[in-house]
């Protein structure tokens, strides 16, 4: 009974790792095409049919690439340092909740890789040693240009951590659970935590974006001051394995911010359609399994429209001053945080003595 379920797990982890790995790589080809589309271009078109091949054109160029190491790096601490990136990144989709529960065979089967109930902690605790990545591989490159990147990445980070810890705080006083697949569970219909929490999630967007270095605040590697940042001396899959990191940060992100505020897998009048179906397959399996797949495509098609938005955002908005993103922080986001907190512990106390 226990291999049997540890089977299906090891596939369903497998998919996932898949699934992830797939979405990254053509989150390059729609970025530019978004791009295209908002520049009034084209966009990627010659390699297969509508450009779709592109993504394995680029692939393979970085595979056949010449790996150049600096002379003067510190070569051991240069080839961990992607390495550590991606793997971390790799890591973050352990404990997010795809989806309900299929039955098969009699066995329940959970959507999500790893269900523990810290997993708010562990997915702050791991995104938190991605920085380590580019640290290391800025300051091993022996580049100024790289270690100025490298350093700004490590401030971003820790600036933005502090806010966004903040912002969630909030979620976890409504849900009093650590536990994502509790604080889904929690939002079944239409009882999404966005409608108690709006300003939280404004900070934890824009903490977001800043967690995964884009647009505006995409400062650890701006071309025009620091050539490529962290990355500068960086070629071949070396550099490919930083880039893909940073896609699939944008995937968990994505993916945390529809669990957290938008429902995770939960859509509207999910439990009638499920009652329906039912009554009308006459067997509570197979509804079941129908309604936690067409939740399953919910949750990527929210985890989609927050990638869009990423993309939307980058072609859109200029970069910011170093001390603007500073001051941003610091100034700005922790206090709205804190405020937010405040606010959240009053309503929950007004609500327990009005009922």
């Amino acid at each position: 009974m226990e291999s049997v379920d540890l089977i299906y797990k090891a596939i369903y982890i497998l998919a996932i790792f898949g699934v992830t790995l797939l979405i990254a790589t053509y989150s390059t080809y729609f970025e530019r095409k978004i791009a295209a589309f908002i520049q009034d271009r084209v966009g990627p078109n010659r390699a297969g049919p509508l450009g779709l091949l592109q993504p394995l054109a680029d692939a393979g160029k970085l595979f056949f690439k010449e790996d150049f190491i600096p002379a003067k790096s510190n070569k051991a601490l240069f080839i961990i340092g992607p390495g550590i990136a991606m793997l971390v990144a790799a890591m973050s989709s352990a404990v997010i909740p795809f989806g309900d529960t299929l039955i098969i065979g009699g066995h329940e089967i959970f959507l999500q890789a790893i269900e523990v109930n810290i997993g708010v902690l562990y997915i702050f605790g791991v995104v938190s040693l991605g920085v380590y990545g580019l640290m290391i591989g800025g300051w091993a490159s022996n580049n100024k240009f790289s270690l100025l990147g490298a350093i700004r990445a490590a401030s971003q980070n820790i600036s933005y951590e502090l806010a966004m810890g903040l912002s969630l705080i909030a979620v976890l006083m409504l849900s009093g659970s650590l536990s994502l697949r509790v604080i889904a569970e929690q939002q079944a219909g239409f009882n999404w935590n966005i409608w108690y929490q709006p300003l939280g999630f404004l900070i934890f967007l824009i903490c977001a974006f800043a967690e995964t270095n884009r647009t505006p605040f995409d400062l650890p590697e701006s071309e025009a001051e620091l050539i490529g940042g962290y990355h500068t001396e960086y070629g071949s899959m070396k550099l490919g394995m930083y880039l893909f990191a940073e896609y699939i940060n944008i995937f968990v992100a994505s993916a945390v911010m529809a669990t957290l505020y938008f429902g995770a897998y939960n859509f509207p009048f999910m439990l009638e359609l499920e009652t329906w179906l039912v009554d009308a397959t006459e067997s509570a399996i197979t509804a079941n399994n129908i309604v936690t797949l067409i939740g399953t495509a919910v949750m990527f098609a929210k985890i989609f429209l927050f990638i869009f938005f990423f993309m939307w955002v980058r072609w859109t908005l200029p970069r910011f001053r170093y001390d603007q993103l500073m001051k941003l922080g610091w100034q700005i986001l922790i206090p709205l945080a804190i405020l937010n907190i405040l606010l959240t512990g009053g309503g929950i106390l007004l609500k327990d003595y009005l009922f």
